[in-house]
Parts: structure tokens; C-alpha cells; sequence
């Protein structure tokens, strides 16, 4: 769906000089945040094509002062860098820079060089694209979600499918528990995902933890992790179709009880899982590594 109508004059009037009272030292011109309604609300809609959305609707769900940040980095105003690279994030306040370090230590254990390239790589991207076929990160937020956590996201995204590119062998299949978070998802349904899921993280065993993180955290295929705990590839694939089986079951029908109605949830789970994987504490490097320690086992580049 392309809405090809201008935003309403009356609506920009309000949202340009909120913008201006709550960011005076952010200045962009009216005719700078009319042209950025109009691109950021075609965004929307082409990752949504089959939504009916009107300006009242996109302006309701709009994040204002993250979309004139964004468009004011677009625009390359130092005062809105300043901005960005002050924002704090989630619960534990920290800024923003701070937030992307510590998934690049998950990303990249024991790998300092490598933590802080990927993150000044990040950097480099925001208002280049990486290929001439894409658009640079900044111009692809659309307003409709907080921003600090959206480019969150997109870091943690970028960089595990970049983890798969270069290591094909080693690569999590389609159908396993990683696979990228979707751009939006209604914030009622990522709570309750996070909830049922932790809950079914909670009940897991030692062993099955290990699986989780030997395949996730390591991307071990099952052929190298039934070389490393010394059993046959059909018992690591037997464990790996169970876990997952009551991965989808547990989640599953929390999510339905609460009245989930939306098609694929299978999918929705698969989706979501990664971002919650991240976070596990018990799927930190450090915590596999003393699972390994328990069975003799020591990984190449632990020592």
C-alpha cells in the first residue's frame, strides 16, 4: 500500500514545534520534517503492505522525539549525534555505546579487538550503506518503535548473520532457535513471548542447556557436537527435535491461552527466541564453558 497524500499541515505544525520545545538545540527546518513524515510513513507500509494506515493512526504510534533524532542524524547535525550517543538504555540506564559493547562481548567472547571493531563497523554504517542495494541503518527507522533499542537490535541482527556468512559450516539451519527478530511485533505479544519463554528456559537441565548453547552460542552443527560429548549423531538429533518440540509447546500454548489468533506461531517463537537467548545468563559463555569443564571437556580457544 503507498499513501501518496502529504501529512496533514496542522498535525506538522504541532509536531514540528513540540520537536522544537522539547530539542531546541535540534533544529530542522518544517519543510525537513514534512519530507521525513512522507519517507518514514512509506517505510512503514512497505514493511506492513497489508495494514490500511492513515496519517492519524501513524502520527498516534509515532515515537516523535526518536524520529526527529534519527531524521536530525540523517540530516548529519552534530546536535542530534550528540544526542544519540547520550541516549540511555533499558532498565539498567546505561548509554547507548555501553548497550552495543556488551552484546558485542556476548557476540564475540574473549575476542576484545574484534568487540570493538564490530561496534565502530556499526558506526560506519548508520549513514552508509553497506551495499548499494540497501539502505544505510538510520534511513530504514521508521518511528514506529523506540529507537536506542531498535538499533539494538539491528546490531545484534547484523552481526549474527554475519557470524553465519562467514562460517557456513557452522551455520544454525532455518528451521533451529536463532533466527533474526522481525522489525515489528506488537509490544503485548514480545512480553508475553519473553515471560512463557524464560519460564521454559528455567526448566531446562544442565545437559539441555549445553545443547542449546553448543548450537546457538558456538554453532556447533550436530555432527561436532556428538563428536564432543562422545555420542552418536542420532542421540544429539533426538535431544535437539525434542527441545524443540516442547520449546514450541510450552510457549505455544501460553501464548494461546492469552488469546493469541495470528497465523505461524511457530514462526513468531522462532523470531523472537534470539533476542532472549542473548540475554540468558545461563547461556553466557563463562556458564557453558564450567558445563564443559563438568564432562572433561575443554573447546579449541578455551584454554
Amino acid at each position: 500500500m503507498v499513501n501518496t497524500e502529504p501529512p496533514p499541515h496542522d498535525r506538522t505544525f504541532v509536531l514540528y514545534h513540540y520537536c522544537r520545545m522539547q530539542l531546541p538545540a535540534l533544529q530542522l527546518s518544517m519543510d525537513q520534517c514534512t519530507y521525513h513524515l512522507q519517507r518514514t510513513l512509506q517505510l512503514y507500509l512497505a514493511k506492513n503492505p497489508h495494514e490500511v494506515v492513515t496519517w492519524p493512526t501513524y502520527f498516534d504510534s509515532l515515537y516523535v522525539l526518536d524520529w526527529y533524532i534519527c531524521n536530525g542524524c540523517i540530516e548529519n547535525n552534530n546536535r542530534a549525534w550528540e544526542i544519540l550517543f547520550a541516549t540511555r538504555t533499558g532498565r539498567s540506564d546505561t548509554l547507548l555505546v555501553d548497550a552495543l559493547r556488551a552484546r558485542a562481548i556476548r557476540l564475540y567472547p574473549r575476542d576484545e579487538e574484534r568487540q570493538e571493531g564490530v561496534i565502530q563497523e556499526f558506526w560506519t554504517h548508520l549513514l552508509v550503506a553497506n551495499n548499494p542495494n540497501s539502505l544505510p541503518i538510520m534511513a530504514r527507522y521508521d518511528g514506529q518503535r523506540p529507537l536506542a533499542p531498535w538499533l539494538i537490535r539491528v546490531f545484534q541482527n547484523w552481526h549474527v548473520s554475519q557470524m553465519r556468512s562467514h562460517h557456513p559450516t557452522a551455520a544454525l539451519p532455518d528451521d533451529d532457535l536463532a533466527l533474526p527478530i522481525p522489525q515489528t511485533q506488537d509490544d503485548r505479544w514480545h512480553d508475553a513471548f519473553c515471560s512463557a519463554a524464560r519460564d521454559w528456559l528455567n526448566s531446562l537441565s544442565d545437559a539441555e542447556i549445553l545443547l542449546l548453547g553448543l548450537r546457538w552460542r558456538y554453532r556447533f552443527s550436530q555432527r561436532q557436537i556428538a563428536q564432543q560429548l562422545k555420542v552418536h549423531e542420532g542421540t544429539i538429533s533426538r535431544h535437539t527435535d525434542a527441545l524443540r518440540d516442547r520449546c514450541y509447546q510450552v510457549i505455544g500454548q501460553r501464548l494461546t491461552s492469552q488469546g493469541w489468533t495470528g497465523d505461524e506461531l511457530e514462526t513468531f517463537i522462532l523470531t523472537e527466541m534470539q533476542s532472549l537467548l542473548m540475554d540468558e545468563p545461563r547461556l553466557a559463555a563463562d556458564q557453558l564453558t564450567l558445563l564443559l569443564a563438568k564432562k572433561g571437556i575443554e573447546l579449541p580457544g578455551e584454554a
